[in-house]
Parts: C-alpha cells; structure tokens; sequence
C-alpha cells in the first residue's frame, strides 16, 4: 500500500462501522477479532483488526485497554472526484443516513459541487466533484 489510510479505532463499533461503509463504498472487507489474534486486552469476540479495500480503503479496530476511542476534530476525510458524480451524490446521502449533513452537496460560487458530513460514527467527510 503506498498511499495514506485512516486507521480508526472505535470504542466497541469496529465492526458495524466497516459493515456501514462496505456498504456506502462496497469493496471487500476483512475483520479479525481479539481472539484471533490472541489477544487479551479487549473482548474476545471484539475486531482486533478490519480493513475495507476498495474505492475507498480504510482500517478499523476497537480500541484495545489503554487506547483512546476515534474523536475527530479539525480535520475530515475528503473524496474530491474519488468517483463518479452520480456515485459521489449516492455516497454522501448514504453517509448521512444516521448522521449529520454539515453543508448540503451543492454547486459552490467557484463552479465545483460540494458538501459535508458526519457519518454516524462521528467521521467528517468532504465530498464533491466538477459539474
């Protein structure tokens, strides 16, 4: 893998958030638990490790003893042109199922579409595309 990937650890979700966005970005998805893996710093049945791979890849866990849960803040995930516009559009009202549409996906002053939201695992996200 040679580009950035968000590896988030959530506090007990891991594994409905990467089912949530296997189903928003589709692609393959991999979990492991903490039994797995032999550890025991966090519940056995508990995701130890997760990885979508796709359009859009990305890793989760739940955070293990000791480890702080995801908290997002002064920051967000853009997936400028990462797709189609029609996908693009799909993707971000399907992120907002749950969450939080921050700036509705529309046309801005300089031409491009765009929009912002928090998905219902607390994930900012910046979507757009050129129209």
């Amino acid at each position: 893998m040679t580009n950035l990937v968000p590896y988030l650890l959530f506090p007990g979700t891991a594994a409905d958030a990467l089912e949530f966005y296997r189903r928003v970005f589709g692609g393959e998805l991999v979990a492991h638990s903490y039994a797995e893996f032999g550890r025991d710093d966090g519940p056995a049945d508990a995701v130890a490790h997760g990885m979508l791979r796709g359009t859009v890849t990305l890793f989760a866990a739940d955070a293990g003893e000791g480890e702080a849960p995801f908290a997002m803040s002064g920051m967000l995930f853009s997936l400028l042109g990462a797709a189609e516009p029609a996908t693009l559009r799909e993707w971000f009202a399907q992120l907002g199922e749950g969450g939080e549409v921050l700036a509705p996906l529309e046309v801005r002053e300089w031409g491009d579409v765009d929009g912002q939201v928090i998905d219902r695992f607390g994930v900012r996200w910046l979507i757009g595309f050129q129209d």
